[in-house]
């Protein structure tokens, strides 16, 4: 019988990237729809890694079911790792992906094309009964000048991987999804999963 895991998400997008990844795994992978009972998680930590934390371990504690959580974002090196944890409200609260994408290149207006360098960070956090472990994924890349692409969100039509021409948002999602943050945190997981499952 599958090892009921749950990913601390309410997000159906991340959930499929996810459940895609950890393939092959005797696992059943739920998200927070699920369990509706579980509070609204505060991610007030300074780090990805503290927010994933925040968020395994809540989970865990409700459920006492091995739980997995990630916090990602992009770090813009000119504005000295900002949005960071922010991200998600770089706008501020209420705001949309609009509205910090804006703000993002009003800020970054007058550097020069080859100091326009950024990452994408995701920290992936595992917690189950007397565990817990974080991996992390990155993608290093830079910040284009205008929007390109319609797929993906948040900052992906301004992010250019390293060794691409083109946006995270204009890449098909199977393709982006084998090159991001976010899968490259999870491979790391499916290798610990692997080792607290046994299975080769």
């Amino acid at each position: 019988m599958p090892t009921k895991i749950i990913f601390a998400t309410g997000n159906s997008h991340k959930l499929r990237e996810v459940r895609e990844i950890l393939q092959g795994l005797p696992v059943e992978i739920e998200g927070l729809v699920s369990y509706p009972n579980i509070p609204v998680i505060k991610e007030n930590g300074s780090t990805f890694e503290e927010n994933a934390l925040i968020k395994a371990k809540t989970v865990y504690h409700h459920t006492q079911l091995w739980t997995i959580a990630d916090d990602s974002g992009l770090e813009v090196d000119p504005l000295n790792g900002a949005p960071g944890v922010f991200s998600a409200r770089f706008a501020g609260e209420g705001h949309d992906y609009a509205a910090n994408n804006k703000k993002l290149l009003k800020l970054i207006r007058d550097i020069p094309d080859g100091k326009r360098t950024a990452r994408f960070r995701c920290a992936a956090a595992i917690v189950g009964p007397d565990f817990q472990k974080t991996v992390e994924g990155i993608v290093r890349g830079r910040i284009i000048r205008k929007l390109r692409g319609n797929n993906g969100f948040g900052y992906d039509p301004l992010f250019m991987p390293e060794g691409y021409d083109i946006t995270y948002a204009e890449m098909e999602e199977e393709a982006k999804n084998r090159i991001s943050h976010r899968a490259a945190a999870f491979i790391k997981v499916k290798e610990e999963l692997k080792k607290i499952l046994r299975v080769q």
